[in-house]
């Protein structure tokens, strides 16, 4: 029957794939380095987190403008920039000492007082890097909802946001070594320049379905086969704007902002913090952090793509989507409960830990898939990069409150010689975030329904 329909879309869910993994392996570099750069440059934990944060909250505002620009430029035009200003805002890390130094003189000159220059230079980095990631997932999913039908999508955004994990995974893999062989500024630049190689391949390869020679008559009516919109499809890239204010006043778009706000910042805090977990607690540095990192977000894959599929089980029993997937999300919901035991048996050995935190990343990533693929269950395909970029402020709002606690936490309890409590704290709500963000949810939206009037 594939044969018969044809998978061209396959190779539009591989594209975002290595989009998403690029996305992922340029925001981890500093991550890794941070031990060593802390060293070099004399930062505390609150200094990284203040870093940190400038990318998740530049990240945040940029994702409601993202979404935005993405249902006005297009897939293909937005998706192109959106990484190429990413790919730049890597490779200016390398100059964050120049940078920080023009810009401390030239706020020093009006009278302001700065910032250390490493510091600054770092922000302006991140700054940069998290205004064009922040065009990765409106992107995706609307090039997924436009690609794959309802009861595809959710699989299919599995698979491409399974690049977090193998982004997640190469960085360790390929961070310490060049930093090692080569110095902290090749690891940006080098790393950077990767999402510039993706470019050649997205303009050869995706097109709008209804301009794509690629695809067969009947694979495309197959991705339209579920959808209403097809009866009055759009040829041009260029779709109705809707207003932000008119879209807050649906229930749905609550539900998945709210989700997005009680969970983004435990992923990020496990990406940015994981690195410096190791140290402080393990002594665990440099080339030693590749097989408890590898094996950690190698675990996350099977949730990903797993999370991805969960609902169709209770979809094919005659679930409406929806309700399948509130279903699949709830049991998802208690699985970084784990996470909660992590602190108490890493006196044992650091791979517990290190595992059921794999565990309930790996969790994430499965909630991550579901929650996404909920803005294209209920919204019509104009609205979808606004939802998600609404979402995915709020998200990155989320994480920037994360980081800055997080590093709080840990400075604070590191001067009483326990930084390990700290980290307990964070892990707590790590693990309860998820079931308060579906309770929640499930109450804005007990039911399916399909947004029809926007």
């Amino acid at each position: 029957m594939q044969q018969a329909i044809g998978k061209y879309r396959w190779t539009i869910c591989a594209l975002l794939f290595f989009a998403t993994t690029v996305n992922y392996l340029d925001r981890q570099v500093l991550s890794l380095l941070k031990p060593r750069l802390e060293e070099i440059f004399g930062w505390s934990n609150t200094d990284y987190a203040n870093i940190a944060s400038v990318f998740q909250f530049t990240y945040a505002i940029s994702m409601l403008f993202a979404g935005r620009i993405i249902d006005k430029l297009g897939t293909k035009r937005g998706y192109s920039w959106a990484i190429i200003i990413w790919s730049v805002g890597a490779m200016i890390h390398a100059l964050a000492i120049p940078i920080g130094e023009g810009l401390s003189a030239v706020l020093g000159w009006i009278g302001i007082v700065t910032v250390p220059v490493s510091i600054l230079g770092f922000m302006f980095g991140r700054a940069v890097l998290g205004f064009g990631e922040s065009g990765n997932f409106p992107a995706a999913i609307k090039a997924t909802a436009e690609y794959f039908p309802k009861k595809e999508r959710a699989f299919a955004t599995g698979i491409f946001n399974s690049g977090t994990n193998i982004g997640a995974i190469l960085a360790p893999l390929t961070v310490p070594w060049i930093y090692k062989n080569w110095g902290w500024e090749s690891a940006f630049l080098i790393i950077g320049a990767v999402g510039l190689l993706w470019l050649f391949f997205w303009h050869q390869f995706y097109e709008k379905p209804e301009k794509q020679k690629r695809l067969s008559a009947e694979e495309l009516a197959f991705i339209n086969s579920d959808d209403a919109e097809s009866k009055t499809a759009v040829t041009d890239d260029k779709t109705e704007k809707v207003a932000w204010f008119r879209l807050l006043r649906y229930k749905q778009t609550w539900a998945f902002t709210f989700g997005k706000f009680m969970t983004d910042g435990v992923w990020w805090f496990f990406l940015f913090w994981l690195p410096a977990y190791l140290k402080d607690n393990y002594g665990i540095v440099d080339e030693k952090v590749i097989a408890p990192l590898t094996v950690l977000y190698s675990m996350t894959m099977f949730g990903s793509i797993g999370g991805g599929w969960f609902p169709m089980y209770f979809i094919r029993k005659g679930y409406a989507p929806y309700d399948g997937r509130m279903k699949a999300m709830l049991l998802i919901a208690l699985i970084p409960l784990v996470v909660l035991a992590a602190p108490y048996l890493g006196h044992i050995s650091f791979w517990l830990p290190v595992i059921l935190i794999g565990i309930g990343a790996s969790a994430h990533q499965a909630w991550s898939a579901n929650i996404f693929t909920t803005v294209s269950d209920m919204f019509p395909k104009k609205a979808i990069g606004s939802v998600v970029g609404i979402g995915g402020m709020a998200g990155g709002l989320g994480g920037v409150l994360v980081t800055k606690v997080g590093g709080a936490l840990f400075d604070h309890y590191k001067a009483l010689g326990h930084i390990e409590t700290g980290y307990t704290i964070m892990f707590v709500f790590c693990a309860v975030a998820y079931l308060i963000a579906w309770m929640v949810m499930k109450a804005l939206v007990p039911k399916y329904k399909l947004i029809t009037d926007l």
